[in-house]
Order: structure tokens, then sequence, then C-alpha cells
């Protein structure tokens, strides 16, 4: 039986987008879990590189148990808050810090004291936030919005991304030297269609866990079923895995699971079916030469646009971009931000100011005092909670 990691009260989590369980039954997951242990026993910052969906938290919260730090795991994921509460929420504040700060309330560094503090998204913190996070990692102080007296924070940091963060500092998106002091320890979680060892496997947990909540006996996978997730693509990872277990058990009446009762999705299955059941070669890049080739009539089309001379040419051409992108990544952020080469909070702010995406009403932003204080920490906050 192989090794299994779960999110704790996973149940209660049935619209996140994280995976919510890791296998190490292919030889390079179990490559990883061996590294992660190496690197658990040190003090060393880590930095867990991955696809959305891949199990990055798992790994760090398996890296926090097997490190024996006496504190708790705190997770943070950088790119559910506004610049301005996720200063206050990482570094905490004093009373009258700002307009309804009624109290002084600790920040995520100490509320993590002695434990671990997993940042995910990190590549999505602005630069002015990328400042302060370096000075804390130099000087192991924190100081809280509001105050000017330093607090020492005995915190190990775990930091999570699914950007090219070498691509981001070249781009200047992201600040080279928290790139370094975050980079002293790397972990690269493969994505799901890489680990064919661990889709059945994780399958038949996913299995265990839907039929009990279902109230099903005996399920199992069909031979044609088994086919059919080795030789999907898996664009979504473990996530996307769950779901189609979950809808499977659901629609299934036999007992058998079988790539009928699958819903997979079939822009992404051929590809991947060709190269698992007939044990082909994966089917070779792009040529450059046809990116060059685009790239050469875009060249004319620009070259069109100038001699026509319309207004605002920068501003139409920026809108077109954006908006293409958008719409072939399906409206979803994280992959357009990925295509585009930018941070997922450089390209929402592009997408509120071209109209593209609604900004949220500011009647439903809850101010800081506002959030509970008696918070248990030990829980990734997905999205600022709403007071009751």
């Amino acid at each position: 039986m192989p090794r299994v990691l779960t999110l704790p009260d996973s149940q209660h989590q049935v619209l996140s987008i994280r995976a919510k369980a890791l296998v190490f039954n292919d030889p390079g997951s179990q490559a990883l879990l061996a590294q992660a242990e190496r690197v658990a026993a040190s003090d060393a910052t880590v930095l867990i590189i991955g696809e959305t969906g891949t199990g990055k938290e798992l790994i760090a919260r398996h890296v926090h148990q097997q490190s024996g730090r006496s504190g708790p795991f705190v997770a943070v994921n950088c790119g559910a808050f506004s610049e301005t509460l996720v200063v206050a929420e990482l570094f905490g504040h004093e009373a009258g810090a700002y307009t309804g700060a009624s109290g002084s309330r600790a920040g995520w560094f100490e509320a993590a004291q002695h434990g671990t503090l997993f940042l995910d998204e990190v590549g999505d913190l602005p630069l002015s936030l990328q400042v302060k996070l370096l000075r804390v990692l130099q000087e192991r102080q924190v100081v809280r919005l509001g105050s000017r007296r330093p607090i020492d924070v005995d915190v190990r940091l775990i930091a999570a991304t699914n950007v090219k963060l070498e691509e981001a500092v070249a781009a200047g998106h992201f600040r080279a030297d928290l790139y370094y002091r975050l980079n002293v320890a790397a972990l690269q979680l493969a994505p799901l269609a890489q680990r064919p060892g661990d889709i059945i496997a994780l399958a038949e947990h996913f299995i265990a866990v839907y039929s009990r909540r279902l109230e099903l006996q005996d399920v199992r996978l069909g031979v044609d079923a088994r086919a059919a997730l080795l030789a999907y693509s898996w664009p979504g990872n473990i996530r996307e895995l769950e779901n189609v277990i979950h809808y499977a058990l659901i629609v299934n009446r036999d007992g058998v699971l079988a790539a009928r009762d699958l819903k997979l999705s079939a822009a992404t299955a051929p590809l991947r079916a060709r190269q698992v059941l007939n044990d082909a070669e994966p089917e070779p890049e792009p040529e450059p030469a046809v990116a060059d080739d685009a790239l050469s009539r875009l060249e004319a089309l620009f070259t069109e646009l100038y001699e026509a001379n319309p207004p605002q040419l920068f501003d139409s051409i920026e809108r077109v971009l954006i908006q293409s992108a958008f719409a072939h990544c399906q409206r979803n952020q994280v992959h357009t931000a990925e295509l585009l080469g930018i941070t997922r909070n450089v390209l929402r702010t592009q997408l509120q100011r071209l109209g593209l995406l609604l900004r949220r009403r500011a009647s439903f932003a809850p101010s800081i005092a506002s959030l509970p204080r008696d918070r248990s920490f030990d829980e990734s906050f997905d999205r600022p909670r709403l007071p009751a």
C-alpha cells in the first residue's frame, strides 16, 4: 500500500482547488518524498515549485511534521488578500494603526512562532511587500503595523509557487535577492501526468473516501477505466482526478467503474491516449519556426496598423492581447498569467482596468479589525472571512 498524505479535515474543503491527497507510488514521487524528509531535518528555507493541484501544501505540511518543530503549521495564500490587508495579516498591527484597528493583533509570523509559515503563491506578492518579507528573513524580526518595536520570531518559512520565479525575476516582477533567500532547498512537484505510477493509487484512495460518504461498498475500477485514467493528460492534476472519481461514483450503478463513467475532457484525452495505449514516444514539441512565423505575421500586421495610425493604438493592442489570452484560457487567471509570463496580481489589475473582471464591492471587503481574533492558524486562508 503506497504512502498517502492528506489535508487535515479535508472532507470540509469540497470547494478547494488544492490537492487533498498525495501518494508516493511512482518512482519520481518516492524520490521527492526522500528528498523532502532530508530537507525537513534542517532549518533551511524551502521553495516548493509545481502546478496548481499537484500537492504543494501537502508536501509543506509533511516537511513541518518531520522537522520536529514545536510550533504550529500556518498556511497562507498570498494571492487571496489585498496588499494592505496582507501586510497587517503577515506582520500584525497595533491599536490605532489604521481606521477601525481598535486593538493590537499578532500577525501570521508571530502565530507560527517555533513552527512553520507556509506562503502559497508567493510569486503573487507585490514588490513592496517582497522588500518587507526579505527584511524579516534577514533579521528574524517583525515590526507590527503602527509600531516601531521589533519582535523576535523563530519561524521556518516554506514558500510555494506555480510560476517560474526565474522568469519573474528577469521580467522585474520578483526581487532577485528574495528569490535567492527562498530558494535554499527547492522541491519540484511534477504534474500528475508525469507521475503515472501515482494515478491508479490516487484513484483508489478517492474511491475509498467517496464510497464512505456515498455509503457505497466494494466499488472498484474496471480495466477500461484504468486505461482511460492512465491515458488522460490531467491538466487539473490531483484535484481534477478527485472530481472525476467523485462523479463516476455518483453515476455508476453496478459497482465497477467503467470508462463511460469518467467525465474526462475530450480536448486533452486523445493525445495522451495514443501515447499510453500504443506505448508511443511523446509527440515532439512544436518547432521554433512555427512561433517565428507567427511573430513575423504579427509584425506585418503591426506595420499595417502603424500606417493606418488609429487612435490609442497601444491601449487597443493591449486590450486585444489580454482579452484574447483570457478567452483562450477559458477565463482562468492562473493559466492566463502563465501564458503571458506575468504574475496573477498584474493580470488581475489589467483585467479590472480593462473591464474584463468585476471589482469586489467595497461593502463586502472586511476590515482587518472585523476578522475573528480567535482564529485557528492551522488551516489555509483561501480568502478573507466575512464577518458574521
